[in-house]
């Protein structure tokens, strides 16, 4: 902490002035040749060495012009020099200047000036972030290359607040996670890839898709309600240059696979085979899966070498002489390994029921992610211009965990001790997510007092779990009266006829979206800047998901006794004779299924009005929310009727969510902020539908049609100082109370059984953030700077854990246990810190050196509960908490030259053991202790990248 405090100390004291760039571009007319482009011609910013020439098409650009007030010259032989005064650069900002030229001096009023800004430069952001009424802050691509980020997902873990589960990409924002979060693409909802998350998993948008990613931590009228942390919005790359194209290729490795056995001897699914360029090609539909038993090996394949290796392309540029059309496409496919070992523990009621040692539990995983993007934007006139938007993301990733290959491990209950035998399993799982976006949006300028933009959308997702292989073996110690072999004697569990199966899971959403928003301007000052303004507008959103999943079991036949060679050869007695004679039996469980429908359709009215330095927006939100699941699942008895699998869960929600933004510029530097807002927290179809999902070690995840959304009350204060446009202090303080909050904990009666619960009648949070970005060594020209940014969040946070009473006054079901009628938030960390430090060598192709950490502290994964209703202070199983860790990462990037550019990254130097416990009271002896129930690394990432130019 004194570290910490350290760092902050330099934060407060090191704001020191830095200069600022922008850019101007622009195309040149030649006005004695009808006004055809003029190449060639040379562009001078006076007073400075700065300029260009224009090329073939009459366009320049001239980058990296210090902020200020300039005279642009135009001069070209033959023709009347030219002097454009007035043109105003700003940071991040782009002035665009179109003139013409001729044999005589041009008018003045033959020339075009606009300003764009670039939002994918940080003093951009910063601007926008300044001058917003909301509470918003933003991270652009030119600082996602800094700190060497690859995917939108680190991209957020920068801003302040902001965590990640290692492990599982869930993001978390000031102590909340999943399902208190949305996400949406250039402000259009996206789809979630995994039935257990309700939003998309970041890591599938490589940072060269991303303009900017912004996360907004107070209500926004144009996102929907259903959200309480904030909605992270992913802002797509955008044309800025004439000419963008780029190449570049990575390579690299992690440090887990680097061992001999592990490097020589890497598993993939038995699956693999059939991957072709990062493509899954099935080679068994969910209706024919029952031939792969016999007909498709059940080994993992061994694959040596496994390097990580990506490569990504992107051309674009604005085309035609009129400058309208800009295009944008970028491709690429990256591939990663990853080795994993580890223990795991399953206590129930105090007694530690499944066991796995350290060195006995190994996963491998490979992701290969392929992705594609195309961006395009014409401009009819200066009022009106169209955007069209589509993402392609094909995700294959594969897991091959295995239990017991050491002879030590008990993960199921058929042998009565150790010495009597031990366990063995293995999973086979491949995951093929394929994900569609595309977006067409419109901006029309009716009027210099009224915009209307509209935005419509078609997401489609298919993410299927298409061949999962799954082998529980007991291994039996040496019985003189058989043969002998290396393992011991393999045995076929015998429990449930499913053991021993190949499964399908697949899962089809289709969502339309739309959105409008009209901006009237009702007053604007002298300097036309606006003064009342009033936004009216509405969205729509409905959203399909169609799931299925099946399980194609093998046990052995009545009487018989049959026995695989080893633990790598299950597979081999797996034969179409062996079902033909009876020694082996087929199982097809009855099919599990669920359909959904959400309906969300809202409008909002606000009013801002700026009176001096005081800015205040004030409005509501209606929103109507309709979610429909029906389900056919084999676990699932309706109590009322007692009729079996077959139910329903509806939900109908419909509020009015007001909400208040205020802003008081003390000086053109320092800002207060205060903000207010009712939200809510729509269940998610997961959380809902009772179907059982089986982890890879043996933990079940099942929804609850019970389940009912949570209501939100938020309340932020903010100040913040702007000691320069690239420069940055804040602090927040927030409030937040959730009624009826949503949880996961582990279901009551259940061994280990996670479920979703309204586990309390309220929660509350109370909390501040502290962020600096700021020049310890003033930027200059060529000369070297040093940069800090940083940032630290605090939070405190309880809810009750209630009693639930039936009309007649007998206890129906508690949700306390032990002695906790409290306890902290799902997935919220007391303290969360971000801190990086970059030096820039400041020459024209410069040494840029960033040491980037983070630091999240212990979290509750799930929810203990009662296992017996009458006694949850005796019987009980404990609250599951995730460890707090550091992370270390360190970038090199070198400019080489205009055209060549190198990077080098390690992320993860320090390797923490990522640790989940469980607080445990033994029964008997009421002795309470907690205990380490799942450990691993994920071991170092180094990587070389080279990018060239064009």
């Amino acid at each position: 902490m004194r570290k910490i405090f350290t760092a902050l100390a330099l934060l407060l004291i090191g704001a020191i002035n830095a200069q600022q760039t922008g850019t101007i571009a622009g195309k040149l007319l030649d006005k004695e040749s009808n006004n055809q482009p003029l190449p060639f011609a040379n562009v001078l910013v006076k007073g400075t060495t700065k300029g260009s020439s224009t090329d073939f098409n009459g366009l320049y650009e001239i980058t990296d012009v210090p902020v200020g007030t300039y005279t642009l010259e135009f001069s070209f032989t033959g023709y009347q020099t030219v002097e454009i005064p007035n043109v105003l650069v700003e940071a991040g900002k782009v002035a665009v200047v179109d003139a013409t030229m001729g044999a005589t001096a041009a008018n003045l009023e033959e020339v075009v000036i606009k300003v764009v800004t670039n939002k994918e430069r940080e003093e951009a952001l910063l601007l926008d972030q300044k001058e917003a009424v909301t509470v918003k802050e933003s991270i652009g691509a030119e600082q996602l290359a800094r700190l060497g980020v690859s995917n939108a997902s680190a991209a957020t873990t920068k801003i302040s607040g902001v965590s990640k589960a290692e492990g599982s990409g869930q993001i978390y924002v000031r102590g909340l996670g999943d399902r208190y979060l949305s996400t949406t693409l250039n402000g259009l909802p996206i789809p979630s890839d995994n039935i257990d998350k309700k939003n998309i998993d970041l890591e599938l948008f490589p940072s060269r898709f991303i303009g900017n990613v912004s996360i907004s931590k107070t209500f926004s009228p144009v996102n929907s309600a259903d959200l309480s942390s904030g909605n992270i919005d992913i802002v797509s790359k955008k044309v800025s240059k004439r000419r963008d194209i780029g190449l570049s290729i990575s390579s690299g490795v992690n440090s887990n696979v680097t061992d001999s056995d592990i490097f020589n001897d890497f598993k993939a699914t038995a699956n693999n085979e059939d991957l072709s360029l990062g493509i899954y090609s099935r080679a068994y539909e969910s209706g024919n899966l029952v031939n792969a038993l016999t007909q498709q090996s059940w080994n993992p394949v061994e694959i040596s070498t496994p390097i990580n290796y990506g490569f990504g392309f992107n051309i674009g540029g604005i085309l035609g002489e009129d400058r309208k059309l800009k295009l944008y496409f970028s491709g690429g496919q990256s591939l990663d390994n990853e080795y994993r070992e580890g223990l795991f523990r399953e206590y129930d009621q105090g007694n530690l029921r499944d066991f796995v040692p350290g060195d006995d539990l190994r996963r491998w995983l490979r992701t290969i992610n392929t992705t594609a993007m195309l961006h395009s934007q014409y401009s009819f006139n200066d009022n009106n211009s169209l955007s069209f938007n589509s993402f392609v993301i094909n995700k294959v990733s594969e897991e091959t965990l295995e239990a017991g290959r050491e002879g030590t491990t008990e993960i199921f209950e058929e042998l009565d001790n150790i010495e009597e035998g031990s366990q063995f399993i293995r999973d086979q799982n491949i995951k093929n997510t394929l994900l569609s976006a595309t977006q067409l949006i419109g901006e029309h300028n009716i009027s210099k007092k009224n915009t209307l933009e509209w935005a419509a959308g078609f997401n489609y997702l298919v993410a299927n779990e298409p061949n999962r292989i799954r082998n529980e073996v007991n291994i039996l110690n040496d019985n003189p009266n058989t043969v002998e072999n290396e393992d011991g004697i393999i045995e076929l569990g015998f429990t449930g006829g499913f053991q021993q199966r190949k499964s399908v899971q697949e899962i089809t959403d289709e969502e339309i979206n739309a959105r409008l928003s009209d901006k009237l301007i009702l007053k604007q000052n002298e300097d036309e800047e606006d003064i009342f303004v009033v936004n009216i507008g509405g969205d729509f959103r409905n959203k399909t998901r169609d799931f299925s999943s099946q399980f194609f079991g093998i046990e052995e036949g009545n009487g018989s006794d049959i026995n695989p060679p080893s633990i790598d050869a299950i597979g081999d007695i797996f034969t179409q004779q062996n079902f033909d004679n009876g020694l082996l039996q087929l199982n097809i469980q009855p099919l599990d299924t669920y359909d959904a429908e959400l309906l969300s359709y809202a409008g909002f009215a606000n009013f801002t009005g700026k009176f001096n330095k005081f800015t205040a927006q004030v409005g509501v939100r209606y929103q109507k929310d309709e979610i429909d699941v029906n389900f056919d699942v084999g676990n699932f008895v309706d109590r009322e009727t007692g009729l079996a699998r077959i139910g329903s869960a509806n939900k109908d929600y419909d509020n009015f969510y007001p909400y208040v933004n205020l802003k008081y510029e003390v000086n053109e530097k320092l800002a207060l902020r205060l903000s207010g807002s009712v939200g809510q927290t729509l269940p998610e179809f997961k959380e809902i539908a009772p179907f059982q999902y089986v982890s890879q070690v043996g933990q079940v995840f099942q929804g609850n049609p019970d389940v009912e959304r949570s209501q939100n009350y938020n309340i932020d204060f903010k100040v913040e100082f702007f000691p320069e446009n690239d420069e940055l202090l804040s602090f927040s303080a927030f409030y937040k109370r959730i009624n009826d909050p949503i949880n996961r904990g582990l279901q009551r009666g259940g061994e280990d059984i996670f479920s979703y619960f309204n586990t309390g009648d309220r929660a509350r949070i109370i909390g501040f953030e502290l962020e600096g970005r700021l020049y310890i060594i003033k930027k200059r020209e060529s000369y070297p700077n040093l940069r800090i940014s940083g940032n630290i969040s605090y939070l405190d946070h309880i809810q009750d854990l209630k009693d639930v009473i039936r009309p007649d006054g007998i206890l129906e079901q508690t949700f306390k246990y032990g002695d906790r009628t409290e306890i902290g938030l799902e997935g919220a960390s007391d303290w969360i810190t971000n801190l990086s430090l970059t030096f820039n060598s400041g020459k024209e192709f410069p040494y840029e050196f960033t040491l980037t950490g983070n630091y999240t502290s212990d979290k509750i994964f799930a929810l203990g509960a009662p296992r017996n209703q009458q006694q949850p202070d005796v019987f009980f199983n404990g609250e599951i908490i995730e460890k707090g860790f550091v992370t270390l990462d360190f970038i090199i990037n070198k400019e080489i030259n205009n055209h060549w550019s190198l990077g080098l990254t390690a992320k993860n130097l320090l390797n923490p053991t990522i640790e989940r416990t469980q607080f445990v009271q033994e029964v008997v002896s009421g002795n309470q202790f907690e205990s380490a129930i799942l450990s691993y690394s994920t071991g170092v990432e180094t990587s070389l990248n080279l990018s060239y130019k064009f």
